[in-house]
């Protein structure tokens, strides 16, 4: 019958192909947690003991032969509902895949997995390994399979709770904030996480089950005679099911042999990535960030576990490639002069962990799948990364097609016909085209909005460069931010909550451990408050000539010891601390710096050649005396001249400061 799995070795002295081995012995008592987003899985699934395999190879022996009722009765999971006679065949064992077999799983559908190698973490590689599960795919885990939702949100690294959004690149000011927090709650959403890939796709295999995933399994071929459809394997095994769904990625041979080969559309981009172990200073208050640039663009994101993720886009013709330990010094010869929370994770990665790849993805089709055959994930709609929402489309995909088969099976029952599984595979793909088209395109135009972004009238004219320095506001800038302020929450709501009144089988309540700061209002409307808001060391770093310092000087958060700035010594019972600057420019008492109300604020003394500030966009402009001048991250302050001049820096962690004669100079550490 169609639903039999049968094996048809065109190799006889091949071996049965082994199943998945995990590398943490399937346990439900397992602690999943307590492990952080990056925690100590090495991503490998490796080989388990003697003992374990012959009770495995029991399972693969009664596989090759038509398994009897009573075995198939015993597969049964808690969980899972009763086994309805259609197998459905899953190429590719990615995210997809694994969500859709278990999706099918729970439904109570008999699966099988074919992966090539569930050691690998498929798509991104091991630096590259954290990734961003939003709203609207956690809400459909959630319908899926609420204890696996309950693994993922609770090891996850939620992103959603702070400020997100752009920032220009080179000054770090922000250009627009996302709320991704309140489109989640006021439906009763999960809040966007990060999560690891290693972790995830562990999570997922443990819930699908080693005796549905075939793993040294790789799909090269099908045949869908109407009844049935068999899968070659690469080494010459064949399977048959009722269903084949190609989940094989963005080089999808399901998908080829489908539709015929066809490439995939190189973006213009190439991408550099990276994990850097590096806290920022606004870490509490801030998720992720997207820095905009002419022709190039950057992203960080907290991930978790004191490690932040990047990535760095640069537009360039594919196929390029870096001289050996090359891949650090070019980037930072790209970002020279961004903001230091972009640059800072750069510095802070080692070279052998930045990872390069060029980025491409496949223009949606109106078509997904024919007869018995049909596609899922990057297989048919492969996106660039720009909106976090390719991995959250397979995990949507895959809630939908079960609901879709397991509908038309209720159906089948009812009316006493057999099922009609072309149509619901095409019911699948019509319900899920239009939403899928629009996130893709989303995707682009993002992509296209983060590099053409130019701040100042003269960004990338050549010969009329000059124009920047008058800093006047490029047209595009202004235009874009008000279309983008006006049209964003729309954006999100539909994004990460249009799709969650279809599902079916979760409670419409968000979870009370997903909970946003108390001033996460107030970020949003108010920079200074946001800036306030920051966690971190303050210190100057010695740029001008005539310093006479070195080393970097740390402030001080006491108010009653604020820093005095002049070329002699303050009175011995001085409360605060002093930097001294034997400069002809700067008086013996020339400017003070205080700390009041978790900012810092600079006050001239009436000094004869002034204190000046040079803020984060580049306009230089006068302290007036005896007034308090707040200064920000990325700031330089002049004292007298612009020989004497020091950058202010905000860092995470405390530094190791050693007194000398009052004066408080910070130590590298």
């Amino acid at each position: 019958m169609a639903s039999t799995l049968c094996y048809n070795s065109l190799n006889p002295s091949t071996t049965v192909f082994s199943r998945t081995h995990f590398s943490v012995p399937v346990n439900k008592e397992l602690p999943l947690e307590t492990s952080s987003p990056l925690g100590s899985y090495n991503g490998r699934l490796g080989s388990r003991t003697t003992k374990q395999r012959k009770s495995v190879m029991h399972v693969k022996a009664a596989l090759v032969e038509d398994p009897p009722a009573t075995l198939r009765s015993k597969e049964s999971v808690s969980g899972t509902s009763e086994k309805k006679q259609l197998r459905i065949l899953v190429a590719g064992g990615g995210i997809g895949g694994l969500v859709f077999a278990l999706a099918a799983k729970r439904k109570g559908f008999e699966v099988v997995v074919f992966e090539k190698d569930m050691s690998a973490v498929r798509g991104e590689g091991q630096y590259r390994g954290p990734i961003q599960i939003q709203s609207n795919a956690l809400a459909a885990l959630e319908a899926i399979d609420s204890e696996v939702a309950d693994q993922v949100m609770k090891v996850g690294c939620i992103t959603g709770d702070r400020i997100n959004g752009l920032v220009d690149g080179v000054s770090g000011s922000w250009y627009v904030k996302f709320d991704t927090f309140t489109p989640a709650v006021e439906r009763g959403l999960p809040v966007t996480r990060v999560i690891s890939r290693m972790v995830l796709q562990e999570i997922l295999a443990r819930a699908v089950g080693e005796d549905i995933i075939m793993n040294s399994s790789n799909v090269v071929n099908f045949v869908d005679d109407g009844n049935k459809v068999t899968v070659e394997l690469e080494n010459g095994q064949k399977y048959e099911g009722d269903i084949l769904v190609g989940a094989d990625g963005i080089r999808s041979k399901v998908r080829n042999q489908l539709f015929g080969p066809k490439e995939a559309v190189y973006s213009g981009y190439t991408c550099y990535t990276g994990i850097a172990d590096f806290v920022p200073a606004d870490i509490e208050s801030v998720g992720y960030r997207v820095f905009l640039g002419h022709k190039q663009y950057f992203v960080s994101s907290d991930v978790g576990a004191g490690k932040m993720q990047w990535y760095a886009f640069h537009k360039e013709p594919p196929g390029g490639v870096d001289v050996p330990n090359g891949k650090k010094e070019r980037l930072l010869r790209i970002f020279e002069g961004w903001c230091d929370n972009a640059v800072d994770l750069i510095l802070a990665t080692e070279e052998e962990a930045i990872l390069r790849r060029d980025i491409y993805d496949r223009i949606p089709t109106l078509t997904w799948g024919r007869g018995r055959v049909t596609l899922l994930g990057d297989s048919v709609h492969a996106m660039q990364p720009n909106m976090g929402q390719g991995g959250c489309m397979a995990i949507e995909d895959s809630y939908q097609l079960a609901w879709e088969l397991n509908n038309a099976w209720e159906e089948s029952i009812k009316s006493g016909r057999q099922i009609d599984i072309d149509s619901s595979l095409r019911s699948y793909e019509r319900e899920r085209r239009l939403r899928v088209a629009i996130i893709h395109g989303m995707a682009r135009m993002a992509a296209l909005m983060a590099s053409t972004y130019k701040a100042y009238l003269g960004v990338g004219l050549g010969p009329l460069e000059f124009l920047t320095n008058f800093r006047i506001p490029h047209p595009g800038r202004v235009g874009g931010r008000f279309f983008v302020d006006i049209l964003m929450p729309f954006m999100l709501s539909w994004v990460l909550g249009g799709n969650s009144s279809k599902l079916e089988g979760r409670p419409l309540s968000c979870r009370l451990s997903d909970k946003a700061n108390d001033q996460l209002r107030r970020w949003f409307e108010d920079d200074e408050a946001l800036e306030r808001a920051i966690n971190g060391e303050w210190i100057l770093l010695p740029q001008g000539d005539e310093t006479g310092h070195s080393e970097p000087i740390c402030l001080s958060r006491n108010e009653m010891k604020p820093c005095i700035i002049g070329s002699a010594p303050p009175e011995e019972d001085y409360p605060g601390s002093s930097v001294i600057i034997a400069s002809p420019q700067v008086c013996p008492r020339h400017a003070r710096i205080n700390y009041k109300d978790g900012a810092f604020f600079l006050i001239d003394l009436r000094s004869q050649h002034g204190s000046w500030i040079i803020d984060n966009e580049g306009k230089r402009y006068r302290v007036p005396p005896n007034y308090p001048a707040r200064i920000s991250p990325s700031d330089v302050i002049q004292f007298g001249s612009e020989k004497v001049s020091f950058r202010v820096k905000v860092m995470r962690s405390a530094p190791r400061v050693s007194e000398k004669e009052g004066t408080q100079i910070l130590q590298q550490v």
